[in-house]
């Protein structure tokens, strides 16, 4: 499988790795959720060169996760915020601030904690089942084949190369 090839594979982890699969975009995104939004604030945060911003930016814009909005005229400036498939990557990011968080934070603890305005109470993100509530984890899970039909039939689990 190439790299560039992503887009076309058969798996839903695959082609979002075509979108997402690099660290400046992953990067783009948290701080898109920190509520950066123009050019020059997220190239002095990250650190990144504009090449690569532009590029990272222009990607995202591509694959409609972010809008690209004018917010000046004279001269033209623009800011980028999620769009709604931009704000359905939040559990995804949550998720890998949280697997940071339990693995690389050390003894200090997470850099930032998260707490819900509903209810006050600072979290940690749960990925649960949306028919029972219960909280999902990989041992209790099992991979259905195939999922919805292909055009050209049943799959075998060889074909599929998704979990």
């Amino acid at each position: 499988m190439r790299w560039n090839d992503l887009s076309e594979e058969k798996c839903s982890l695959a082609r979002s790795l075509a979108v997402l699969g690099d660290r400046w975009t992953l990067l783009i995104l948290r701080d898109a959720f920190l509520r950066v939004r123009r050019f020059d604030d997220f190239q002095a945060r990250l650190g990144i060169a504009r090449r690569v911003l532009t590029e990272r930016l222009g990607g995202l814009v591509e694959a409609g996760v972010l809008e690209k909005v004018a917010y000046q005229d004279r001269p033209p400036r623009f800011e980028y915020r999620l769009t709604q498939k931009g704000l359905d990557l939040y559990p995804v990011i949550l998720s890998l601030v949280h697997w940071g968080d339990k693995h690389y934070a050390g003894e200090e603890g997470p850099p930032v904690l998260h707490r819900l305005k509903t209810c006050g109470h600072v979290f940690e993100p749960v990925l649960s089942c949306s028919e029972c509530g219960e909280a999902v984890e990989a041992r209790q899970v099992e991979v259905l084949l195939p999922g919805p039909e292909p055009v050209s039939g049943p799959v075998s689990i060889k074909d599929r190369d998704c979990a």
